[in-house]
């Protein structure tokens, strides 16, 4: 039995017609956004072969699918017991995060967030008409401190990222506990991005915030199958709710909301939810292993760089700041090494310096990427 997932050929890669694929030059190897490189799991596949074949390509239609389907794959993976008919399908995770916001923010209030931290946070809050304030990470770790000298000024809501990205951290179930604690004291909502919370790794126990007492009264999870499942591109997200002040909240969304979600990535998310639990083991065990090669070949090939294993997801935070500040690094490496990473400034002013390095593709290309960089850094 194969316990690694399946990379294409490089040369079949690129035909793909993604961003990842179409943002460089064919010379440049893409490591930058986050979508894998690995085949789709096959009940994915089959669902939406089936569904082309058919010309099963219209609208989505509401119903209880997704919730179910979600809610056995929570109580599988995590043992946490999902009220189906609290879940509520959106177009993605960015949606489902704006819609809420315009729910709890009044024009120019502020929303907490914790750089560094996925770069659209910075443009979501605006969006839904607010503003950000940030409460920096210290290292990886939430400053709960921060965050709490933040909440007494009474923000409009915080949004957490859990498991983070980029630095890749699986914040700890007492850590989730006191910042609840926070949260319920100055009555701060939190909505919780966890679209990577199906990839937390070997030696990391992923810890969803509503399964946190007293969660259920402040907070809002948003998830999806886009980031384990690499279907970003069909859009389908869900807002779980598990409390009557959160759901209400929800409940005020216009319909639209829901509806907009894609059809294809509905039927796709349901069957990722329902049947993908085996290939979703050997795409962890893929990625532990890709983890463990890059450690090695940064510790051979790369030593300037310093890095914190992620806990969690795909993507490694490298402090290339021996090479330069602000975006200095990634210029270097896409210009000289002809690797693409993503810029560290991008996720927030603590990311100067810093580069994000996407590591699910396969061996030949991940070591082929590190020996470009460390032949650029020799030059």
């Amino acid at each position: 039995m194969n316990t690694e997932l399946v990379v294409p050929p490089l040369a079949e890669l690129r035909l793909r017609r993604s961003v990842k694929w179409r943002a460089f030059p064919e010379d440049v190897l893409p490591l930058f956004v986050a979508e894998m490189d690995y085949e789709l799991a096959p009940p994915v596949s089959e669902v939406l072969h089936a569904a082309v074949t058919r010309g099963d390509l219209g609208y989505h239609a509401p119903g209880p699918e997704v919730g179910k389907a979600f809610s056995g794959f929570a109580g599988r993976q995590w043992g946490w017991d999902v009220d189906p008919a609290r879940v509520r399908p959106v177009t993605d995770v960015g949606v489902g995060v704006v819609e809420v916001l315009r729910q709890l923010i009044r024009h120019g209030e502020p929303v907490v967030i914790s750089p560094p931290i996925y770069q659209p946070f910075f443009d979501w809050v605006p969006e839904a008409g607010g503003r950000v304030l940030e409460v920096p990470l210290r290292g990886t770790r939430l400053d709960l401190a921060g965050l709490e000298a933040a909440f007494a000024t009474h923000p409009a809501a915080y949004l957490l990222c859990n498991p983070h990205n980029p630095v890749g951290r699986v914040h700890t179930a007492d850590e989730l506990a006191e910042l609840v604690r926070l949260a319920r004291l100055y009555r701060v909502p939190i909505i919780s991005d966890e679209i990577h919370a199906p990839l937390a790794l070997p030696g990391a126990t992923f810890t969803p915030l509503l399964t946190v007492p007293r969660a259920a009264d402040v907070a809002i999870a948003v998830v999806s199958a886009s980031k384990a499942f690499n279907l970003a591109g069909l859009k389908c997200a869900a807002l779980v709710t598990a409390g009557p002040a959160m759901t209400r909240v929800v409940d005020g969304l216009f319909t639209e909301v829901g509806e907009r979600t894609g059809h294809l990535g509905a039927l796709a998310t349901i069957a990722a939810f329902t049947d993908g639990d085996a290939w979703l083991a050997t795409l962890i065990s893929t990625l532990a292993a890709r983890r463990e090669q890059l450690g090695a070949l940064l510790a051979a090939e790369l030593p300037a760089l310093g890095w914190v294993p992620p806990e969690a997801t795909y993507l490694a935070w490298l402090d290339a700041s021996a090479l330069g500040r602000d975006e200095q690094p990634r210029d270097h490496f896409l210009h000289e090494a002809r690797v693409a990473l993503e810029p560290g400034p991008r996720f927030g002013a603590p990311g100067s310096g810093f580069v994000r390095l996407n590591y699910a593709t396969s061996p030949e290309i991940l070591t082929e990427a590190v020996r470009r960089m460390s032949a650029a850094v020799s030059r």
